[in-house]
């Protein structure tokens, strides 16, 4: 495992109920691979917070804790840089997390708009989990196992890294300077929106490009993308704005000129949907296969993958029982 002396600590991770998407790698994967270089960096399976919502269902969990680890092997994070590991191997984090809960009030927690949003979602309503509920709590845990001092993050989970900040000044008033300010690295890259145009990208929704699809599969799914409904014939004028073709020729394709071009065709009227379509496969192809004949490859060796897992989580069982020496300390429970 390469020393990181020197360098700040990032943390992100992945909830382990599917496999990875195109959405994740411009939105996280890209970044990792650049972050692992400059950061000492932390990548979570997040198998503890996925039962948060799949408790009822441990074996989608289980099934795809090597599915996101071959993801982000596949994209070129590299454990040789980066300390991959599962949550729920880190004992410490969830004796953390209990000792966070004295520090936050249910009320603050249900004020939190990305859960309140998420309660929303799922459709829980007045039955929420309470695990789902504190998650913001669980999550400062995560973090502060590992001293991470940067977390990358979309706008949509600020708010829970604003509450971990609440609940590290608490915890250093209360007991003595323990832990540093969490901060955000904002992801810019783009909301990737699912084919159907309707919503992001999603695992669930059905509306995602998979890092692992085949050549088949994905032009299948471009074929299926939303574009401009009025725009039936060749000849008629088209909309760009809102045409998901466009959005993703837009965040993917290296010719950019080219696709101004385009552009400029599609509003006058001349250019049809299947053309588009067949420069956008083109383009994804290009992307995702070498990604997923790397993961076809890893995926004969799975006793290396999760000796990756397993060896990176011992790292980070380290880490850990450092933290949670200084955190018992200062509580004054090292008995």
């Amino acid at each position: 495992m390469e020393k990181h002396t020197g360098k700040q600590i990032a943390l992100t991770g992945d909830r382990p109920t599917g496999r990875l998407h195109l959405g994740h790698y411009v939105g996280s994967l890209k970044n990792r691979v650049k972050m692992q270089d400059e950061f000492k960096q932390f990548v979570m399976v997040a198998d503890v917070q996925a039962l948060t919502d799949n408790a009822e269902n441990p074996d989608k969990v289980r099934n795809n804790v090597i599915e996101v680890a071959l993801d982000n092997l596949a994209v070129g994070v590299d454990p040789a840089k980066t300390t991959f590991f599962i949550q729920s191997m880190i004992p410490e984090i969830a004796e953390l997390t209990v000792f966070f809960l004295n520090l936050v009030t249910v009320a603050r927690l249900e004020r939190n708009p990305t859960i309140k949003n998420e309660m929303r979602q799922k459709g829980f309503e007045g039955n929420v989990p309470a695990g789902f509920l504190a998650y913001p709590v669980s999550q400062a845990a995560d973090i502060l196992t590992f001293k991470a001092t940067h977390v990358p993050v979309g706008d949509d989970q600020l708010p829970v890294l604003e509450q971990a900040n609440e609940i590290s000044h608490k915890f250093n008033s209360l007991y003595g300077e323990t832990f540093s300010k969490i901060e955000s690295i904002i992801s810019h890259a783009p909301r990737l929106m699912g084919i159907d145009g309707g919503a992001k990208m999603s695992k669930s929704l059905g509306n995602a490009i998979f890092l692992s699809d085949d050549t088949e599969t994905i032009k299948k799914k471009v074929m299926q993308m939303y574009t401009d409904p009025k725009h039936i014939h060749v000849n008629d004028p088209g909309s760009v704005e809102g045409n998901v073709v466009f959005d993703y020729l837009t965040i993917f394709d290296p010719k950019q000129d080219e696709v101004n071009e385009f552009k400029a065709e599609y509003r006058k009227g001349g250019l049809g949907d299947t053309v588009i379509k067949n420069r956008l496969a083109d383009v994804l192809e290009n992307i995702i296969s070498p990604i997923r004949e790397k993961r076809e490859y890893l995926a004969t060796k799975p006793d290396y993958v999760m000796n990756v897992l397993l060896e990176g989580t011992k790292e980070a069982r380290k880490v850990a029982a450092e933290t949670m020496a200084e955190v018992k300390k200062v509580m004054k429970i090292n008995y």
